[in-house]
Formats: structure tokens, sequence, C-alpha cells
């Protein structure tokens, strides 16, 4: 345990790797922003909508009118103070709560990648990736170090593997080995893709698609870590993400994830790297290696850190399993689905039609969901069941405060899962207005009518 110990977490690494991933991290960040605001999704997305879908827990958190643009504005300066290295710790923990908030703001747009982003940001509030190769280092010597501890920038090497692996693990489920789904609904409309059009609509394309998928996700973790295998690995990341970005509109995530692999390569390509940055802005890279390392001392501030970063991953290593605690079909339920990698693994649509009752006079009417909700909005209700609940809970409200009174809100809900037709969702006789958003097994969610194997 103490050899462990001393070779991957206390023993001095250069701080080269940490920096370009630094770097790298924040302009990446602010590309993100940049062509999210030119493709008008701000306004699109979190201005236009009248109703927005809450994460649980944390319903206070809603767009800021005009106001939300200013976030993006202090998200993007925080992403390029972060890889310019300027004021780092302000500017990291600055980024996490503007883009976490920003992730927070509407349930609807949730992706993974929003996700790992936040929890790289938060991850990087605790490393000193300002220690070398920075504004800070540059003007105060005295906190520049050309040597970090090792867990520094592994830490953030759990992290991808934790993501790669889980992800892998997450396909190993009948529906996406044994019937390509859903790639199989997927890569036949990809059919005008240069080279591989003709082939995408072959079954066994499909299939060589979704078995390479989990093999890969597994293995590169691995392949990564080992010297030998480094180069191949990273070749095999640039082309699964780069066909990955082709296939589907995933946007910037494919290509974080390349330059975040970068982290896995020694030392010597980054201060290559390095230097090549500094010759373009010309100025010597040298200043910067002084031959200092920085050791964390003992101290509550200190064993506060380890703590906060233990609980951290502990959380990454815990929190993916905890559908096992609700019974069901995960992929129906999807109680426990998101935050877990479960990454592009199904394909639902739904239909969701909404009677509102007058519970003291008895007249009932059906509601027209594009009176409040955009067309995307709509998709993304009509399969999941906590957003027709809080969707159910709006209109109860909302009819309440048209003069309706003990409102009672029901809805004939219809779900195709993964190629399969499509079947009830949720109990029509329960009056959702009654029914209350926990962590708990939601009881009306009907049944899953089929068996999908695997984890």
């Amino acid at each position: 345990m103490r050899s462990f110990q001393e070779k991957y977490v206390f023993a001095p690494k250069e701080a080269a790797p940490l920096a370009v991933f630094r770097i790298l991290f924040g302009l990446m960040m602010f590309l993100s922003i940049v062509r999210f605001w030119s493709y008008g999704w701000i306004d699109k997305l979190y201005i236009q909508p009248n109703f927005f879908f809450s994460y649980y827990g944390f319903e206070w958190i809603k767009p800021l009118g005009g106001y939300t643009y200013m976030l993006f504005v202090i998200c993007g300066f925080s992403s390029i103070a972060i890889a310019l290295g300027y004021k780092y710790r302000a500017a990291a923990i600055t980024f996490f709560l503007s883009f976490t908030y920003i992730e927070l703001m509407d349930k609807t747009t949730y992706l993974n990648h929003y996700y790992f982003i936040s929890l790289l940001a938060f991850l990087m509030i605790f490393l000193p990736a300002n220690a070398y190769f920075s504004l800070d280092a540059a003007k105060n010597p005295k906190k520049a170090f050309q040597y970090i501890p090792a867990w520094c920038a592994n830490s953030i090497k759990l992290l991808l593997g934790i993501v790669y692996l889980y992800a892998g693990l997450a396909k190993l489920n009948s529906d996406w080995l044994l019937e390509a789904m859903p790639l199989k609904i997927w890569l036949p409309s990809k059919f005008d893709t240069p080279l591989l059009g003709n082939l995408l609509s072959q079954e066994w394309m499909q299939y060589a698609f979704s078995w390479a998928g989990a093999g890969y996700d597994l293995a590169i973790p691995f392949l990564l870590l080992y010297r030998r295998t480094r180069v191949f690995a990273f070749i095999m990341v640039v082309v699964f993400h780069v066909l990955t970005r082709v296939l589907f509109p995933i946007g910037m995530f494919p290509y974080i994830m390349i330059v975040s692999t970068l982290i896995f390569f020694d030392a010597r390509i980054h201060q290559k790297l390095l230097q090549y940055i500094a010759k373009v802005f010309r100025f010597t890279k040298e200043r910067f290696d002084n031959g200092s390392g920085l050791m964390f001392k003992s101290s509550p501030i200190t064993k506060a850190t380890y703590g906060v970063l233990m609980l951290f991953f502990i959380a990454q290593l815990c929190v993916p399993f905890r559908y096992l605690l609700y019974p069901g079909e995960l992929f129906w339920t999807e109680e426990g689905y998101r935050f877990s990698w479960r990454v592009m693994l199904t394909e639902k649509s739904g239909y969701a039609q909404f009677k509102i009752v007058d519970g003291k006079s008895g007249r009932w009417f059906y509601v027209d969901n594009t009176d409040f909700l955009t067309p995307f909005q709509e998709k993304q209700m009509a399969f999941q069941s906590d957003f027709i609940l809080e969707y159910a809970h709006f209109l109860k409200h909302n009819f309440e405060k048209d003069g309706h009174q003990e409102v009672e809100v029901y809805v004939d809900s219809q779900v195709a899962l993964n190629g399969r037709l499509s079947t009830a969702f949720i109990d029509p006789d329960v009056n959702l207005a009654e029914q209350k958003e926990s962590f708990e097994h939601k009881t009306w969610i009907i049944p899953f009518k089929d068996e999908i194997k695997g984890l």
C-alpha cells in the first residue's frame, strides 16, 4: 500500500501534463460556449419556453430571462481564465458554478457530456493546474512549481477511466449486443455518410459497431495506461470519436474526450506542446522550469481536500449503480438512468395526452401540450416519468389559477423502446396531481412487457 501511494499518489511528477490539460480544457469550454451562443440555443432553450423541467431538489434553479446571456458570458470568461491560468482558483470555481447552473436550468437539455464537464470542473478546483506555465506562475514565481504530486494528474485519468469503463459495462445488455439496438435504427438513416453510407444499412455492420463500441469502452482506459499500447489507444480514441461525431450530432463532446486523453501521455510530449505554444506567443518556457516541487503540507485544509476528493470518487463509483435500488426495467422506467454513463443506449419515442378533470363539477377536457411546451420539451416529456409528473403538477396549478377547482390530472401515455411496439407507460387511472416527486419507485409506471438482460 505504501509503495502504491509513493508511486501513484505522492510521487513528484512533472506538472506539464496538467498544464496542457488546463489550457485545452479552458479553450474547449470557451469554444463550446461560443458555439452554443452562435447557434441561437440560449434564446431557443432558455428564453423562449414558458415552462422549464427541473431536477428534483433543484427546482429553485431557473433561467434568468435576459440575464441568462450574462451567465454564459461569465462562464465563457472564466473558461478563458482557466486556459491562461489567471486567478485560476477563482476562475475554476466560477466556471463550475456557472456551467452547472446552466446545466440544471432545464432537465430537457440533459446530456452525459454536460455532466462530465461539471465533474471535471469540480475536480479542477482542487488541482494545482496553475502551478506551471500559467499567468499566475509568471506573476508570482514563489507559487510556480515544475513538479506536483502524482495524484493531481492521476485523478483526471481515474475520472476518465470511470466514464469509459461504466459506459462499456452499460453496453453489456441483450438489446445492444444481441439485437444491435438502437444502432439498427440509427445507422441506416446515415446512408449519405461518405465512404460508409452503403455499409451502414447492412445488419452485420450494425452488429460490428455495437460490439466494437462495447469493447472499445471497456478496453481503452487500460490501453491508455500501458505505455506500449498508448499510441495505438490514442489513435483508436481519435478514430472512434471522430466517427461518432460524423454519425451523430453530439456537439463538442468527441473533441473534449480526445484532448482529455492526452493526459495519459508522458510529460515530454506535453513539454513539446508547451514549447510550441511558447514559441507561437513569443515567450520563454524555460522561465517556468525552476526545478521546484509542490508539496501539500499536512493541515486541516489539505486533509479536507483529500476528504472531499475521496468522497467525490466514491460517489462516482457508486451513483451509477443506484438503479439496483429500483424494481423494473431500467431502460423503461429510467429510474437511476441519468448520471450513470449510459450513453446512447436507447431509442425511445412517446405519446402523452393529458386529461384535466374539475373535481368539483366533474367536467373534463384534454390539454394541447403545444400551448405550454416547445416541440423538444414535449418530445422529451412523453417518455420520461419524472417529466410527466412535473408537467402534470404544472397543469394542475395552471388550471386552478384559471378557476378550475380540485383539479385532477390523468395521462394516456404510450412509449416505444428500441424498436418495440408502443405500449402503455403510465397508469391512466392514477391522478398524477396527487403523486409527489421523490427518490422512491414510481408505482404508477406500468411494468415493461419484455425483458432486457444484462447490466
